[in-house]
């Protein structure tokens, strides 16, 4: 499967998750989604990274110079720790700022 691909399939996964009510595991496949993308991101800079964790790599990714300040606010949102109730402690819709993320990484590609 191509990256694309699994891209797209782990936000169905996250929009099923959150359609049963777990948002918890939405904001992993979301999470995953995007690290998909990162991964493919510096592979095609030809950016070696040392960690497969989609946490990891949105990390990474967070002091890439060449990321637009509103997809930084993104990766924070996607890295962003859970409250005790298991919420985030802003408003945010992970899904859509995962695809957007995506859409801005491979934009490049076919």
């Amino acid at each position: 499967m191509d990256t694309k691909s699994n891209i797209r399939l782990e936000l169905e996964r996250a929009a099923q998750s959150r359609a049963k009510g777990n948002e918890g595991q939405a904001r992993v496949c979301a999470r995953r989604a995007a690290g998909i993308a990162v991964r493919e991101y510096f592979a095609q800079r030809g950016t070696q990274v040392k960690s497969a964790s989609a946490y990891d790599l949105l990390n990474i990714l967070k002091d890439d110079p060449l990321l637009p300040n509103e997809l930084k606010q993104t990766v924070e949102h996607l890295t962003m720790r859970v409250t005790e109730e298991f919420k985030l402690p802003v408003q945010a819709d992970l899904i859509a700022e995962a695809q957007k993320l995506c859409d801005w990484l491979l934009k490049d590609k076919k």
